[in-house]
């Protein structure tokens, strides 16, 4: 490892380009820090908004009129809202009411102040699986809306329940149809996760800010988290491809 950071600190000063990441170990623990960050921010939201598509499909699809109202406001709220300023209204209006009290004992004297109960990192994981949740709702509702009718009426027939028709029948069915769709919004969620840098999320994004505002390397910084980028997406994609495949039914979805 040594070898490889002694070279790339005479490249820098043969070439003039600056890759702190790799021959210093602050910043290189810094960058791998907001990879970590941005990794995790990404599946932990990945995993959530699925989860609330799923149960937002099933509430639109409920017998009663305040449930599927309850859910198209949400759809709404979340799909005609910038999601910049979801995570603030979340973070600074929502923020402040989510404390806890703390004591502090100096000397002979006890102070009480008021720490957030939740951190930055949990209101982006929040805002960000609400948002692309809203059209996971939709995505999982137009994939139910394809199954056939006569398939939940056999199941019905059956002596199924709603709950029981809709988890075992009408989801594995509308999940193969809407993979496609979901790929593409999962994708999106993934790009958005940088909106977290306006909350001081220490993800890549924010990282790499600190790294080349002390650096100054932006050329070399933003190349490199161009083609991590890249990566991460390319990634999330052909694991979706394959899932596609794996679970393609010959003659329905196609």
């Amino acid at each position: 490892m040594e070898a490889i950071e002694a070279w790339f600190l005479a490249f820098y000063r043969d070439t003039g380009i600056n890759l702190t990441i790799i021959y210093d170990g602050f910043d290189r623990a810094r960058f791998l820090e907001g990879v970590g960050n941005t990794v995790l921010l990404s599946m932990v939201c990945l995993v959530c908004s699925v989860l609330i598509g799923i149960v937002g499909a099933w509430m639109q699809g409920s017998p009663r009129a305040w449930v599927r109202w309850l859910a198209q406001v949400y759809v709404q709220f979340f799909r005609n809202t910038p999601p910049l300023v979801q995570l603030y209204f979340f973070f600074f209006g929502l923020g402040p009411l989510f404390v806890i009290t703390v004591e502090q004992q100096v000397g002979q004297m006890t102070f009480a102040r008021e720490m957030p109960l939740l951190t930055s990192f949990h209101w982006a994981v929040i805002s960000l699986s609400l948002f692309a949740g809203a059209f996971n709702v939709e995505i999982f509702r137009s994939g139910i809306e394809a199954v056939p009718r006569a398939t939940v009426e056999a199941a019905d027939a059956l002596g199924m329940s709603r709950l029981q028709i809709y988890g075992n029948v009408v989801l594995p069915l509308a999940f193969r149809i809407c993979l496609p769709a979901l790929n593409n919004n999962l994708v999106n969620l993934v790009k958005t996760t940088t909106l977290a840098y306006a909350i001081a999320v220490p993800e890549l994004l924010y990282q790499s800010n600190q790294i080349w505002s002390d650096s100054v390397n932006v050329p070399e910084m933003m190349v490199v988290l161009l083609f991590l980028y890249v990566g991460l997406v390319g990634v999330l994609v052909t694991g979706m491809q394959r899932w596609e495949r794996a679970m393609r039914l010959p003659g329905f979805g196609q």
